[in-house]
Parts: C-alpha cells; structure tokens; sequence
C-alpha cells in the first residue's frame, strides 16, 4: 500500500501546494522544554454509579444498556452527538450482524436500533433474504454492500442522522446523564483502581466520580493514561492501519453508475485508471440510504498514527483535498454523477486502529481455526469467511489487566491484530459496549469489582436484554439460572 508521506496524493492542479515535495507538509521542530502547571483544586462535576467516556457506538450501548439495569448513569463526549464514526464518521455502513447461515448473531442492542430506526433511514435486503445464496440476490446485493462470499448478509446502510436521534433519545429514556461537549483528559487513580475522570469543558476542568468507569474513547485513551498496559502491533499493509476522512456526494443517481459499473467492465477500469492517475487515491463510491446520496469510505491512507494531533491534521487536510478532487472528477466523467456536489465531509476522522489494551482473555488467531467458545463469553461475532465458525468473545477481554473498576470496550478491545480486523467494525462495538454497560451496572449495584463478577450472571442479563450467545453458553446460563 502507499504510504503518502512518501508520494503526492493528489495533483498539483488541486492546490496542495501547502505540501512539499514529499507529500508531507513541512513541521515545526518540537520544543523540549516542559513547563510546570501549579497545583489546583479540581471541583466534582458529579458523582455517579458508571462513568462512560466516549459516546460512540460501544459507549452508547454501554450507557443505554447500563441504564436498563437501573444504574446511574453519565455519558461524557466531546461532540454535539452520539454514534461516534456510525454517525460523525459516516461510517453508515453497518457490516455483517449475521453469520454465514443467515442468522443474526450480532443482536441486543443492534436489533434495537433497526427495529426503532424509521423504514426510509435504512437500506438493507429484507430478513427473508439473509443467508441467501441464490445468484440473482448475491448480485443484486453485491453492489449494495450487503452480500459477500456468496452470501447475502445483514450489512444495512443507514441515515447517520436518524440514528443521532434515536441515540439521544434512547439514553434520554434510560435516564442517562449526557455530557455533551466534553473531552476527558486525565483518569483519576487510587492504587491501582479507576476511580473516574478528569474533563475539560467550556465551564473549565472538572471531575466526575463513579463506581465503575467505562473506556469507549476508541483510542483507549483513559485505560492507557491510568498505566494500563497497550498493543499497537498492525499490519501496515492492510486497510486496517489506513485512516481518513469519509464524505458523501449528493445529487448521484446510484443505480444509474451501477448499472455502467456492473454492465461497461472496461468503461469503469478505463474511469478508475484516470483517477489513480490524476490523483493516486482514488476509491469507488458505496451506496447510502438514498440513491441520491452516495458515500465515499475514503481515500485510505496509510501510515498515520491515531493519537498524533499532527498527523491527524494532516489527514484531515488530506482527505478535504482528496474529496474535493473526487468530486471533479467523478461530475465530469462517470454516469450518475453530473450533478454531484459534496454533501458533506465526516465531522469525525475515521481511525480503524491505535492502540488496545492489555487483557488476560482475549480472542487470538488461533482461536478462529477451532471454533473455541469461552465459558465467560458476552458475545459473538461473524467470521471473516464461510471457513471459520462464529468468534466467541470472553468477558475478560474488556478486564483491563492490572486496573480495577474499569472497562473497556469497542475498537480498542482486547484482542490479537488479526482478530482486531473485525472487532473493530460498528455491530462489534455495538456487542462488546452492550456487554460492558450490562457488566458496569451490575457490579455497581452489587457493589463490587467488575472482575469479581461471576460471568453467567452478566450472561443471563444479555441473554434478557436480548443479546445472542452461542447454544451451549445460554442453555447452561438459562440452566444455572433455574437451579
């Protein structure tokens, strides 16, 4: 893959003069030298049973999820919104809930959404579709990022909007606390235990107390400042280490490009040539919801880190530049797109990977190959391909190792690189934030350790708050629960 801080990007026709010969802007030197902050009493904001930071996917289910188990609950983001990259990262395309049967293992709080979420906010082929194999419905579909091996998948598109509201409104409803506006920036520890967070507002710097803190920063920001042990390891030659900045185009009409996609071969190669020719990155657009939105997942780039505030300007610039000649180009030479124009750039920068943090459980490589199901499992996920079964998710990759009274979960759970690939995606999140809110509330209202929680109870809790867990993990908790 090409790294662009080796190679021009886009052409010099498109005013990226602000970049150098290289493909990389010129920057400043770092000082080092350090300058000392005097000591300062810092007010309580609130105190709380479960402190979630982050509201993204996982930190929404969290939060929600928590709730309905009577918790008090405060939900900190630094946005105006919820949905983190499934709605300000227009990652609008929710991948696979289902397994390769057609059975919908990713469920609980995904179902929620799409059963709540209005019938024109959503594109997806209908249930009696999923799992199908027929060829018609696999083509159909392919071009509708919903069939993939084959198969046609639970893989919906969706109004990134109407899920903003619905978001909101479902913590409104369990009574959670929103904190909009709000970044936290340092946890509170005690020994070894998280005690809550730091956070900067408009109002200034404050703290929020809890029993249980839950990390959905993405970055595992908080676990890593609190000392929790991280992995960054990644294969740089994959998409997964690739960040940018999504935009969507209006004005398209997307059936009629994928008709010149599906039915002119050489057309598009000829169409998709001149764009890698004229700017390099250069990617093919994806349905939305509408056939008059079209969603652009990229360009992709490469070798950028998520937790530098240089290099996440640079992406940002980048990827402006990058959407803007997109859209040229695609206006003035592909079918469907005459009278495109940009609809809107993603507020959020779309980061697939940075850090995850340490767990003594975690899903592994190996563990695809023989189909190993954890007896603490709190979720399953879809596999990459028909070849491997269903990946079980343990409890214990979301148990920080060596921190206590806190959780983690969504992109930077514990896991191997490998496996991070699809536990990073919107229903993983959406799964593992589930399970953690589920977790938080219950050792909050027990009044213990996270860790200390016995794993069939927080599966019973999922299981009656409609998660799916693999058949021989929910008969033994129905089971247990009956004796």
């Amino acid at each position: 893959m090409t790294d662009p801080k080796s190679e021009n990007a886009v052409s010099e026709e498109q005013g990226l003069e602000i970049f150098g010969g290289s493909g990389q802007r010129v920057r400043a030197q770092r000082p080092t030298i350090t300058y000392r902050e005097a000591a300062r009493e810092t007010p309580v904001f609130a105190e709380t049973d479960v402190l979630v930071v982050g509201g993204g996917p996982a930190g929404t289910a969290a939060a929600i999820s928590a709730g309905r188990l009577g918790a008090d609950v405060m939900l900190m983001e630094r946005y105006n919104h919820l949905g983190g990259l499934s709605t300000g990262g227009l990652v609008i395309w929710i991948d696979r809930m289902t397994d390769w049967s057609g059975q919908q293992v990713i469920a609980g709080f995904a179902r929620d959404v799409f059963d709540r979420l209005p019938k024109d906010a959503v594109m997806g082929p209908p249930r009696a579709k999923w799992g199908s194999k027929d060829a018609e419905a696999v083509d159909y579909w392919s071009y509708r990022t919903a069939a993939f091996q084959g198969t046609v998948t639970w893989s919906p598109t969706l109004d990134p909007e109407a899920l903003k509201t619905l978001s909101m409104r479902m913590a409104l409803e369990r009574k959670v606390r929103l904190t909009l506006h709000a970044w936290a920036v340092q946890p509170i520890v005690e020994g070894n235990v998280l005690r809550g967070a730091i956070f900067e507002s408009k109002e200034g710097r404050q703290a929020v107390l809890a029993k249980v803190v839950i990390d959905t920063t993405g970055d595992a920001d908080l676990l890593a400042r609190a000392g929790a042990s991280t992995d960054s390891d990644v294969d740089a030659t994959d998409i997964h280490h690739c960040i940018n900045t999504a935009f969507m185009a209006g004005g398209v009409d997307m059936e009629r490009w994928t008709a010149f996609r599906r039915d002119n071969k050489q057309g598009f190669a000829d169409f998709m040539k001149r764009g890698r020719d004229k700017m390099t990155f250069f990617e093919k657009p994806f349905f939305s919801w509408r056939t008059d939105i079209a969603l652009f997942m990229g360009p992709r780039l490469s070798g950028y880190s998520a937790v530098d505030v240089e290099d996440l300007t640079e992406v940002e610039i980048r990827s402006r530049e990058l959407a803007v000649g997109h859209i040229e180009t695609y206006r003035a030479h592909a079918p469907g797109f005459e009278n495109a124009y940009l609809l809107l750039g993603a507020p959020q920068v779309g980061v697939r990977h940075s850090r995850r943090f340490s767990a003594e459980r975690m899903v592994t490589r190996a563990q695809w190959d023989d189909g190993k199901v954890w007896d603490d499992e709190i979720g399953v996920s879809t596999s990459l391909a028909p070849k491997w079964k269903n990946v079980s998710v343990p409890y214990g990759s979301l148990l920080p190792k060596g921190l206590e009274g806190a959780l983690g979960a969504g992109r930077h759970v514990a896991c191997d690189a490998s496996s991070h690939t699809f536990l990073r995606e919107i229903p993983q999140c959406w799964m593992t934030g589930q399970a953690a809110g589920v977790a938080a509330a219950l050792a909050a209202n027990a009044g213990v350790a996270p860790r200390a929680l016995d794993p069939r109870v927080i599966q019973r809790a999922l299981l009656q708050q409609g998660a799916y867990l693999s058949p021989s993990i929910a008969g033994a908790s129905v089971t247990a629960a009956a004796e």
